[in-house]
């Protein structure tokens, strides 16, 4: 008997399992529908986070336009603090002698305003050029207002002549800071700084054998008074704090009038 033949049922199997391309279009077509259908869940899902990401970004740069102001300020106060503030602490807490001081807390400055040029310089023409800056900008500003500081009180800023006369007589740290305290408030007027154990007699007061308005060892006055009449009490309180900050120490007299007295103790001497 002869053996069937099968050949044609190999060819219907292999045709069943073979995609038709009937076959072949809906699967790209499900296909197509769930990809697109997984991009519209990410998107609605990522929306969302975009939205927030992008609302704490205005959030970020407004709050960084509102402190602004506050971070140029500081930036501008800085130097000032180094400069007074810093030649305080050397003579007051390291007993520095006073020129060393002053001298070691004004190239502290000086390099604080070559960072400060330099990273203009680097931003205008992409080279910090920190030599150029500190050689013939930083340094010679700092000298120039400390020379300045030292030298010159202006008419407006003393209650008399006499007062001018011995401007020169106060100690350098202390006429730093009384200049620079000078620059933010025009108003600022010296009313004493040196003194004699007779003009305490003469104002009707006691005799005081260790004033640092007179000439201390150092051949300085160590202290100044400055009106606070005719002032409002937040431009005083201003100067308090001001002064205490630097390192200095204050005392509100309502002895012969009104007046704020500044002191800068040798080190070691708790005199105000």
């Amino acid at each position: 008997m002869d053996r069937p033949s099968f050949g044609c049922g190999r060819i219907g199997l292999r045709s069943m399992s073979e995609p038709t391309h009937e076959m072949k279009q809906r699967l790209a077509a499900l296909q197509a529908d769930v990809t697109a259908e997984l991009r519209a869940k990410r998107t609605e899902s990522a929306e969302p986070v975009a939205a927030e990401a992008a609302k704490e970004r205005r959030r970020r740069g407004a709050l960084a336009w509102l402190l602004l102001p506050v971070r140029l300020a500081v930036l501008l106060v800085l130097p000032f603090f180094v400069l007074v503030g810093g030649g305080v602490w050397l003579y007051r807490v390291h007993d520095i002698p006073t020129w060393l001081a002053l001298c070691g807390s004004g190239a502290v400055a000086a390099a604080l305003l070559t960072l400060y040029g330099a990273r203009i310089s680097k931003k205008l023409t992409g080279k910090a050029r920190l030599r150029l800056v500190g050689t013939k900008l930083a340094a010679p500003v700092i000298v120039f207002y400390c020379g300045y500081a030292l030298l010159f009180l202006s008419s407006v800023n003393a209650k008399t002549d006499e007062v001018r006369e011995y401007y020169r007589s106060i100690h350098p740290l202390l006429r730093v800071a009384l200049s620079t305290a000078i620059l933010a408030d025009r108003d600022i007027v010296v009313t004493d700084a040196r003194r004699e154990p007779a003009d305490y007699a003469k104002m009707g007061l006691p005799t005081l054998d260790n004033s640092l308005h007179f000439v201390q060892r150092d051949g300085f006055v160590h202290a100044v008074d400055l009106r606070t009449i005719r002032r409002s009490e937040w431009r005083n309180m201003f100067l308090v704090g001001y002064f205490r900050l630097m390192g200095l120490k204050t005392l509100r007299h309502v002895g012969t009038a009104d007046h704020l007295h500044v002191s800068l103790a040798p080190p070691g001497d708790r005199r105000r």
